[in-house]
């Protein structure tokens, strides 16, 4: 990365080039530099504003991994899905190592929807107990698509996946794309008996009870607020992707959580109330222990960080200039 130049990569280019990128790797070697504090991750900025009665936001979440320093920004309206318009939208800027000046500007959208998918799929690797027959997936919108993508090439003895949203007819229109879906009446009627349970909606209320979950699941809590308080507290183990970012929000339930003084971090060494067990890094480079028993019932809630979206889009515009994909922007 040198001079003036900065390469921007539109939607086409990006998806292009991610045929070449094994994002699954890409993010556990993220995860696994972070947990060897071989990444600099400062907390995300995070801006909302009201149009009408709509909340929008935009966050900032500035990174640097294997080297390379970035920044992902990402933009959502819940309501953009009325309009016709993805929910979420953004860009990615990669900086000259050297230089720090922009060297590449990449959407974000589809490497934002591969990465969480991709720790999803990490953490499935690392805790899911096997066999994994039946799946669910509640929400079923761009990340659940990006879900089924992804879980279906790694997950062999996959027999059912099992949809539900609040909107049945986004629910349908999923099902009608990915052979033998079943559509649920209800969250409970899809999670009970699935051994992988992912979540990818809008809410901040929680909904998913412990109860619910079969002895051995593995609840993969991506969109953060669907499980109640009682799953964090009953689960066998919970992990995180970053305990720091996780402690440092006070919007989403483990932040919340521990502002009640219900949950403790992984490095406390008090006595108190329910210990977070680690984070997916640790596990990947051995310094935590993951899954004990076959039945043991698996919390994860991945905060989502920004060294994943860098690690991707650093290999995706590597591979975009070798493929001579991008159009160049000169000042």
């Amino acid at each position: 990365m040198a001079g003036d130049t900065i390469l921007y990569l539109r939607k086409r280019d990006v998806a292009r080039a991610l045929e070449g990128v094994d994002v699954v790797e890409a993010v556990a070697s993220a995860l696994a530099a972070h947990a060897r504090r071989e990444t600099v991750l400062p907390a995300e900025a995070h801006l909302a504003w009201q149009h009408e009665d709509e909340t929008l936001r935009s966050l900032s979440m500035p990174a640097v991994v294997d080297g390379c320093p970035g920044v992902k920004i990402i933009n959502a309206n819940p309501a953009n899905p009325a309009r016709g318009l993805a929910r979420a939208s953004g860009l990615t800027l990669l900086f000259d190592a050297a230089t720090g000046r922009p060297a590449c500007i990449l959407d974000a959208s589809r490497i934002s929807c591969l990465r969480t998918a991709a720790v999803t799929a990490v953490a499935t690797d690392l805790l899911g107990a096997r066999p994994i027959e039946r799946l669910a997936v509640l929400g079923t919108g761009a990340l659940a698509r990006c879900h089924l993508e992804l879980l279906s090439k790694r997950l062999p003895e996959l027999r059912e996946t099992r949809l539900y949203d609040v909107a049945a007819s986004r629910a349908n229109a999923l099902a009608a794309a990915v052979p033998g879906a079943l559509v649920c009446e209800s969250a409970e009627e899809a999670i009970r008996g699935a051994q992988l349970v992912v979540a990818v909606t809008t809410t901040t209320s929680g909904y998913i009870h412990h109860d619910w979950l079969q002895p051995g699941a593995l609840l993969v809590n991506v969109s953060l607020d669907d499980a109640l308080p009682e799953v964090v507290l009953r689960a066998d183990k919970v992990f995180v992707d970053d305990w720091a970012l996780v402690a440092a929000d006070e919007r989403r339930l483990l932040g919340r959580m521990l502002r009640a003084g219900d949950i403790r971090g992984p490095g406390s060494t008090t006595a108190g109330p329910r210990q977070i067990d680690g984070s997916l890094g640790e596990l990947l480079i051995g310094t935590r222990e993951g899954r004990g028993r076959p039945d043991e019932i698996i919390l994860v809630n991945p905060f989502g960080l920004a060294i994943e979206d860098i690690a991707v889009a650093r290999r995706v515009h590597a591979r975009a200039q070798m493929l001579g994909l991008g159009v160049p922007l000169e000042p």
